[in-house]
């Protein structure tokens, strides 16, 4: 590992390309090597060159580069309830999150990287009942600052919008009437630009471009931050 990301080659791509092709625990086992040169290697760079620039963003949400419980999200798929039983991911994802958060439902930043589908940003995702109460609760009494966060150029000309899954009725608890009541809707509260274009990520640029973007994301950053009472 070492602190010179120099984008993720085809050899990243490939390796995800043949693994869709033969998600089975049969070829990973044979290819483990290769995923750990190929595919962690890259990311643990990745996230320690981010880490330095995401700290002047906010030192409250952390970069680890570890491969187990650090920023990097695991290849291994939890199937337990699912149909569909493939045992592996098919792309690779880091999530920077606060350091008072314990899972992938904390607020943080958030990279995914799959072909012809990458992402990033910052928000919350799918947080808690009590979490998310909060995050609504905000917005209720606190609606001009909230407007504030939706309507902030830099955010709009990222993002275009705040998206997350929303409830088909007002939230219990909440005015039907009530400002912003799409909003208070919301099961997830995220702003992510994405593109189709997995050449950007191909070089060492690709960092400046997440900072940027995360660097537009930080006035929903700093109200969610807010709302359940971390720092940022």
């Amino acid at each position: 590992m070492t602190d010179q990301f120099t984008g993720f080659n085809t050899d990243f791509w490939h390796f995800f390309s043949d693994l869709k092709q033969n998600n089975n625990r049969e070829w990973f086992a044979t290819n483990k090597e290769r995923y750990r040169d190929k595919v962690v290697t890259p990311i643990s760079d990745f996230i320690c060159a981010i880490a330095p620039k995401l700290r002047q963003i906010s030192p409250h949400y952390n970069a680890d580069p570890r491969p187990n419980r650090g920023s990097m999200f695991r290849i291994y798929r939890d199937v337990r309830f699912s149909k569909d039983k493939r045992p592996y991911k098919e792309h690779a994802a880091a999530q920077f999150r606060h350091r008072m958060g314990k899972d992938a439902h904390a607020p943080g930043f958030y990279v995914h990287l799959e072909a012809g589908n990458i992402r990033y940003g910052g928000g919350i995702w799918a947080p808690p009942g009590e979490t998310l109460y909060k995050i609504r609760e905000r917005i209720a009494h606190k609606p001009d600052r909230w407007q504030a966060v939706i309507e902030d150029k830099t955010l709009l000309d990222h993002f275009g919008r705040i998206r997350g899954d929303s409830l088909k009725r007002p939230p219990r608890d909440f005015d039907g009437d009530a400002p912003h009541m799409e909003d208070l809707k919301r099961k997830s509260f995220f702003a992510m630009k994405a593109s189709g274009d997995s050449d950007i990520t191909a070089t060492a640029g690709f960092i400046d471009e997440v900072i940027t973007t995360f660097e537009a994301a930080t006035p929903l950053m700093h109200f969610i931050s807010d709302a359940v009472n971390v720092e940022f």
